[in-house]
């Protein structure tokens, strides 16, 4: 059986996110999206006969192999960078977590109108300004949040943001709660934009206490990855 401890990993993460939640006190619910990047079909098997619904993959080219391989009714969740070129598959994901520019916006409002069904998608949001990773400056996600209501292929759902590997404590929080409170200024705009994707396997607890509603987990599920 592949994955024998998940079972007990998976315990011991929803024990550590309801300790968060009862830190953070924002009372919000938290899904658990498996990563299974680099990991065959038999990881999702694995995820679902555990209890987790939603699986996470980074590129589409990996995705649709495991897609079509595996059985279980899971959520699929696109959460890395989106080549335009790709945009296509994009119904067969449940949600978008990295709307990280304009003219991935484009285009991916194109792939909703055709397909006559909206892409649920999340605006990626690069709080302190990375160079390394994608995104829009919180000012400038506002403003292409606006321009987004006038694309009927998608709706928006929420912020996702991702916090530098190395970060201390204090950088995590300014990340998190920079994302939670872009969150709620579209909320106040009238946009039904309520979820907050962030957290993964080393900062989860910091993203959960700062009101995530997605975490994104692999290895603290899975194990370390294959080469």
């Amino acid at each position: 059986m592949p994955f024998p401890d998940l079972p007990d990993r998976l315990l011991e993460v929803r024990q550590k996110i309801e300790a968060a939640k009862a830190r953070g006190a924002h009372g919000q619910a938290v899904t658990i999206v498996a990563v299974t990047k680099t990991h065959g079909p038999e990881a999702v098997q694995a995820a679902y006969h555990a209890g987790l619904g939603d699986v996470g993959e980074n590129r589409v080219q990996e995705a649709l192999p495991k897609m079509d391989a595996v059985s279980a009714p899971v959520r699929w969740h696109l959460i890395g960078h989106l080549q335009r070129n790709k945009v296509k598959s994009l119904p067969r994901f449940e949600l978008l977590h990295s709307l990280d520019s304009s003219r991935l916006a484009d285009a991916v409002n194109e792939v909703g109108e055709a397909s006559g069904r909206p892409v649920n998608a999340l605006l990626q949001v690069n709080v302190v300004g990375e160079e390394s990773k994608g995104g829009f400056a919180p000012a400038d996600a506002e403003r292409e949040a606006e321009r987004l209501r006038g694309m009927p292929g998608i709706q928006l759902r929420g912020v996702m943001s991702m916090a530098p590997l190395d970060a201390d404590e204090r950088t995590l929080r300014k990340v998190f709660s920079g994302a939670r409170g872009l969150r709620d200024a579209l909320c106040a705009a009238g946009f039904a934009a309520t979820e907050l994707s962030m957290g993964m396997s080393n900062d989860y607890e910091v993203a959960v206490e700062e009101g995530a509603t997605f975490v994104r987990l692999g290895t603290v599920l899975f194990g370390a990855r294959p080469a």
